[in-house]
């Protein structure tokens, strides 16, 4: 056994290795930016050219550079530069802009030199923390600093700076900490919101609320005159991008979530209640009829629903022994019974840590009537934690948790699971949290299961059936087909749900005229530059940003519209796994069933390699 864990050891990180290969368009951009970057400063204490070998560039040898984090070992791809304290001379670096993924920059306590440039916002438009502190730099802090929008930490202190602060910064509503003081800085100090950390000490000509001086009624014209040609910019960008919504049209399928009509359709089956309910061997629940299943749910009242979708409802029951049940009526569905227990019977043979457990099923054929029982998951949904605010949102440790082990599973579903199975409907409703908060799928057990001889995964008619509203690939609407990488969409909108906190149909950051759904307004942002501004405010500067990025990029490349270029269910799991590798969340690592690859992908790994 431990020979084959190592060798599955070695095959996923091998297969990460060439997905890591797939997604790392950035790499010959980031070795370019860091030759810019030596080859533009001064290094007299060799730090730079002692180990940033440019020369024998490898995947994931400037990873080892001093001062250089990647986002994974890897990949060449840099989420952080460090370069402080290494005696750096010469003004400010060149290149930077070609570090596309970079989300830090340290080039403090060094003695650089010359202006802070002001161009600042398109070399480093995307780091969350900037500090150029104790070196020096001379000239105004530009106002341009202001469009680096994802700032949340700024360190300009102990510089040689002169002219005011710009009271465009007040506008960076992510910023945590400003920390300007030891300047030469003058002029009426902008009022910052009361959350931010604000140091201005040691700047003489500074003025405003006690410590500093009092400003007697001054007025530093030019600080004024660019805060309002600001405000005008922003709202003249505001007003194009509600324009630009209005204008767009396009055709959206709407699915109407309807829960069921009272429980009038429970006293129609009265007169069936001795029915058996079919209960799977060694599933630990006795066998029960459907007159138990009506009593520990009160008739299926509406008080007991758990949740509400398109294939039905989902409901509490409560066992006379204390046993926690839940119990889904299927809504329209139209196999027949030999049909209908031949899919049953082979769903409650799946098994998986991150799946629901299928413990049994009831059919009633004098009303069509068709039951399935779950074992209950006590801390409900993904959706009520992530947005009916019962508790304080949820930190981002136990989001990216609950994304691995959903991933998992329904990697296992795609690549493991003999016949393979579709979901066809994911959503964060459809995703159930136990007592430890360990995500389990539901609903899979109502997918179209796939034809285990069909080794070209290809994908199959769905009779227009396409799922919740905010989940559903663009292709189904015109195809009426489905597909695994139908799956891998919907599960990028849970995921952009995990790292924005927005509803997938309702986009609560966004102009109130926008009309569009959150993969919409993520799109836009992302092709306009602005890409980390639907981040969960809640989770920034909380040590997790370069975290909450990846995991933003990967879900994008999810929802893209060609369904092709979407990576596979396994790939996602496996970089989400790798993003949260230094929490070590899982102990056992999926590897997939080599037999139910599809040649395509394999076919994929041999041109990656």
């Amino acid at each position: 056994m431990e020979g084959e864990g190592g060798s599955g050891r070695c095959f996923v990180l091998y297969c990460f290795f060439l997905i890591t290969i797939r997604f790392s368009d950035a790499t010959e951009s980031d070795v370019l930016c860091l030759r810019l970057i030596k080859d533009s400063v001064k290094d007299p204490q060799s730090y730079l050219n002692s180990t940033w070998d440019l020369v024998n560039v490898t995947e994931g040898s400037i990873c080892n550079f001093d001062g250089v984090e990647c986002w994974h070992p890897n990949e060449s791809k840099v989420l952080n530069l460090k370069l402080s304290a290494m005696g750096l001379e010469g003004n400010f670096p060149d290149g930077l802009q070609n570090c596309t993924s970079l989300t830090g920059l340290d080039l403090s306590n060094n003695n650089f030199s010359g202006p802070i440039p002001s161009d600042i916002s398109t070399r480093v438009k995307s780091v969350t923390s900037l500090d150029l502190s104790s070196n020096k730099f001379t000239g105004e802090i530009p106002v341009q600093v202001a469009n680096c929008t994802f700032l949340n930490v700024l360190k300009l202190q102990r510089n040689q700076l002169t002219g005011g602060i710009p009271a465009q910064l007040t506008l960076l509503d992510r910023l945590t900490t400003l920390d300007v003081s030891d300047n030469l800085l003058s002029g009426p100090l902008p009022k910052f919101k009361v959350s931010i950390k604000v140091a201005v000490s040691g700047n003489a000509g500074l003025c405003g609320p006690a410590p500093l001086s009092n400003c007697s009624g001054k007025i530093n014209v030019g600080v004024i005159v660019g805060s309002i040609a600001g405000t005008l910019v922003g709202v003249l960008v505001g007003v194009i991008v509600i324009v630009w919504w209005l204008r767009k049209s396009s055709t959206k399928v709407k699915i109407v979530k309807e829960k069921d009509p009272g429980n009038k359709w429970a006293k129609s089956i009265k007169g069936t209640k001795r029915i058996e309910v079919s209960m799977f061997p060694k599933k630990t629940v006795a066998k029960m009829k459907l007159s138990d299943l009506m009593k520990a749910t009160n008739e299926f009242s509406d008080e007991n629903i758990i949740s509400a979708g398109r294939t039905g409802t989902m409901y509490k029951a409560l066992l006379s022994d204390g046993t926690s049940l839940a119990v889904k009526r299927l809504k329209d569905s139209n196999h027949m019974e030999k049909e209908f227990s031949s899919e049953m019977t082979t769903l409650g043979s799946v098994e998986n840590k991150n799946l629901v457990p299928l413990l049994g099923f009831c059919y009633a054929k004098k009303n069509n009537e068709k039951l399935l029982v779950y074992k209950h998951m006590p801390n409900g949904t993904l959706y009520d934690l992530l947005h009916n605010g019962r508790n304080s949102p949820p930190d981002w440790q136990l989001r990216l948790r609950i994304g691995i082990g959903a991933a998992k599973g329904l990697a296992w579903l795609h690549h493991n699971c003999n016949p393979r199975i579709l979901h066809r409907n994911i959503s964060s409703t459809c995703i159930l949290l136990d007592e430890d908060y360990e995500p389990k799928i539901s609903d899979f057990g109502l997918a179209k299961l796939m034809n285990p001889i069909d080794t070209d995964f290809s994908m199959f008619v769905i009779n227009g059936e396409l799922g919740d509203l905010g989940y559903v690939a663009p292709e189904y609407s015109r195809t009426l087909v489905a597909s695994p990488k139908g799956d891998v969409y919907s599960f990028g909108v849970v995921l952009l749900e995990l790292v924005t906190g927005e509803k997938p149909t309702k986009v609560a950051n966004a102009p109130e005229s926008f009309r569009g759904n959150l993969v919409d307004w993520v799109t836009y942002l992302s092709n306009n530059s602005l890409l980390q501004d639907v981040i969960d405010k809640n989770m920034i500067g909380k040590n997790c940003d370069g975290e909450l990025l990846q995991v933003l990029k990967l879900a994008t490349s999810c929802v893209v519209k060609t369904n092709k270029k979407r990576p596979t269910m396994f790939e996602v799991y496996q970089l989400l796994r790798a993003i949260g590798e230094r929490y070590h969340f899982t102990d056992e690592i999926l590897v997939p069933t080599e037999s139910v690859y599809n040649p395509g992908y394999l076919d994929e790994l041999i041109v990656a390699r």
